[in-house]
């Protein structure tokens, strides 16, 4: 009975493994494909008719002279003040996000008690609606004579500011909003995690609940707060709609997004609009690994 136990756990891990290698295969070839589809593009060349791009599928025929002339803008041109302006907003939209919703995740796991399924079933609520419907009723609250302004009527505030003007703080307004469900329930995730008895034995030691909050909670919840970071700024870096909708698509709020769609799309140059997914992959990468390695080392300290 005893040798036998190895043998079947073995044959279930192989059987669930087996299960999951066509999913697997499936994102790894259609990632692969998309990026070196993308790469073509980049380093092909341009119908100069139609203005529509000529793949180079051959890595020997690549043309680096687009995509060195993209990062000669980007690093020291007209589209630096874009990248610049990216970051911003995204990391104004993630001190944001942290700020609403780590409250609201730590209620949800911690304090919710029988309300947490009714709590839990409204962060998700938003998921059901899709994002451009979202944004798209936020341009009629935003509206001059819409429900925000009315709301600052109510409590004598300024109520004539037309916050669709292509001011920066709307695109933030709109990133938090858009996106703050997807820092949350990562967050709410590891919260719940937590063991109990390691916040009751701080206060058994004199802690105050600040200070078990300070000492305990949020030194555990670290891994959950990078996750969360990271799911929320990966959409954000790519996103356009936000700034379209919300701004009119003003020149003085373009992200990056609003770069590659408008090469991809308008001005017969895909070339650079490939170019900048790749240079905007690039530094996504780079965020990836820090991540990847920053958890790994907690979760290597954690076991000893």
């Amino acid at each position: 009975m005893t040798a036998a136990l190895p043998s079947r756990r073995g044959g279930s891990s192989r059987i669930w493994a087996a299960f999951a290698v066509p999913g697997i295969g499936w994102l790894v070839a259609f990632f692969v494909v998309s990026v070196y589809a993308v790469m073509a593009v980049a380093f092909g060349d341009v119908d100069p008719f139609l203005k529509t791009p000529i793949p180079a599928w051959n890595p020997l025929e690549w043309d680096v002279t687009t995509m060195s002339n993209v990062l000669g803008e980007v690093f020291n041109g007209y589209l630096r003040p874009v990248f610049v302006r990216t970051f911003w907003f995204v990391g104004l939209a993630l001190l944001g996000c942290i700020l609403v919703g780590y409250p609201v995740a730590y209620f949800a796991a911690r304090k919710a008690g029988r309300s947490k399924g009714l709590l839990l079933a409204a962060l998700v609520l938003p998921f059901w609606i899709s994002y451009l419907m979202r944004m798209l009723a936020w341009t009629n609250l935003l509206q001059p004579d819409g429900f925000v302004n009315q709301v600052l009527g109510w409590f004598s505030l300024p109520d004539n500011r037309n916050w669709l003007d292509g001011d920066w703080y709307t695109v933030v307004i709109g990133l938090m909003y858009g996106y703050v469900p997807f820092f949350i329930l990562p967050l709410y995730s590891t919260l719940e995690r937590i063991d109990g008895r390691l916040i009751e034995a701080g206060r058994d030691l004199g802690a105050s609940s600040m200070q078990t909050f300070i000492r305990v909670t949020l030194p555990l919840s670290v891994p959950g707060l990078m996750a969360a970071s990271v799911i929320t700024i990966l959409p954000m870096f790519g996103d356009y709609y936000t700034n379209t909708y919300l701004t009119s698509g003003s020149p003085r709020t373009e992200m990056v997004g609003n770069q590659i769609e408008n090469y991809l799309r308008n001005t017969g140059q895909p070339q650079t609009g490939a170019s900048l997914v790749l240079i905007l992959m690039a530094m996504l990468f780079v965020l990836m690994v820090y991540y990847m390695v920053t958890t790994i080392r907690q979760q290597r300290a954690a076991e000893r």
